[in-house]
């Protein structure tokens, strides 16, 4: 009788759940991963920002349209793809290519700007993938798992919330990317705030433009933020379940063309598998790659360098059967 009463006296109430989940909002070293019977389990209050994203989208019937806001939309689509693209992926979790650390940090911003957690959980979710890819211990695979979990509702578990520190010791030295992965929501809550400054300041002295404060943060930060998210994580579902397969990998990972338009280049998710090092993932000419492309032109301004290339001997290694 002792012992069930002193469980039950430690046990936290729904108050003190609700405020441990406010605090894992702002600090991510606030994760409890004690409770392993909740450790799959979506939390719902860790979430609500997430969830929030998304119905802070329907404020489109309310700050209308502008061209302006639309371009702003794409803009920070596509700068903050190529900086998940580049360099959470291809460079902080498979070191395809070397950087300096002022560009290390300031992509490591980007990304963080994506509202898709810090570098370091990041490239530590990522390479453990690589390690279980499509078996019981990938998070995320649509293989094992459901697609609705493979997509989305893996990040939402405790389990998923946590950075694996073991996975990335080389990324673990530097002190700015350790504060970043901790206090990551406060990188996006920092570009909510200048989108929607600066549509008021243009909404006064660009009246032409047709934009506004509340405008430019639906269009330029939400819907922007939502659908770069959702494409993103079509590698992890769609990327695994639809596409041809050119090598014998020991995953169902498959090349999409699609996806490859929409992700820069992520697409060729079969090829990145076949070789996980290289810092082009379109191994042939006509698989477009545009993560690539402006690599390669970073890396001929002096930004980048040591692209690694697919070896040649891994070119035409374990080419799937036609049959298969």
């Amino acid at each position: 009788m002792t012992t069930d009463a002193s469980a039950t006296a430690t046990e936290p109430n729904l108050a003190q759940r609700v405020l441990r989940g406010f605090v894992r909002w702002f600090d991510n070293a606030a994760v409890d991963t004690n409770d392993l019977r909740a450790l799959d389990r979506v939390d719902w209050v860790r979430v609500v920002p997430f969830l929030a994203l998304h119905l802070a989208c329907l404020g489109v019937v309310w700050v209308g349209f502008s061209w302006f806001a639309l371009w702003t939309a794409l803009a920070m689509y596509c700068v903050r793809m190529f900086a998940i693209t580049a360099f959470y992926h291809r460079y902080f979790s498979h070191k395809a290519f070397k950087t300096s650390r002022v560009l290390q940090f300031a992509f490591a911003l980007l990304g963080a700007a994506s509202v898709q957690r810090g570098p370091l959980w990041w490239a530590a979710h990522h390479r453990n993938h690589h390690r279980h890819s499509d078996t019981e211990h990938d998070l995320h695979s649509p293989v094992t798992r459901s697609l609705f979990w493979s997509h989305m509702g893996w990040f939402m578990s405790p389990r998923g919330f946590v950075t694996e520190h073991a996975n990335v010791p080389d990324l673990m030295k530097y002190p700015e990317l350790r504060w970043l992965d901790r206090y990551d929501l406060l990188v996006p809550a920092a570009l909510a705030a200048v989108l929607f400054v600066l549509g008021k300041i243009l909404a006064i002295y660009a009246p032409g433009l047709h934009t506004s404060g509340p405008q430019l943060l639906v269009w330029g930060f939400f819907i922007s933020t939502i659908v770069l998210f959702h494409c993103t994580v079509t590698i992890n579902s769609f990327a695994h379940r639809w596409g041809t397969r050119r090598f014998a990998t020991r995953d169902n990972s498959r090349n999409n063309w699609f996806l490859a338009i929409i992700t820069f280049g992520e697409g060729w998710h079969n090829n990145h598998h076949h070789f996980p090092g290289s810092a082009r993932q379109g191994f042939r000419w006509w698989e477009y790659d545009v993560t690539y492309y402006v690599l390669r032109a970073m890396a001929a301004m002096g930004l980048v360098w040591d692209l690694k290339p697919l070896p040649l001997a891994l070119r035409n290694a374990r080419l799937q059967s036609p049959r298969s």
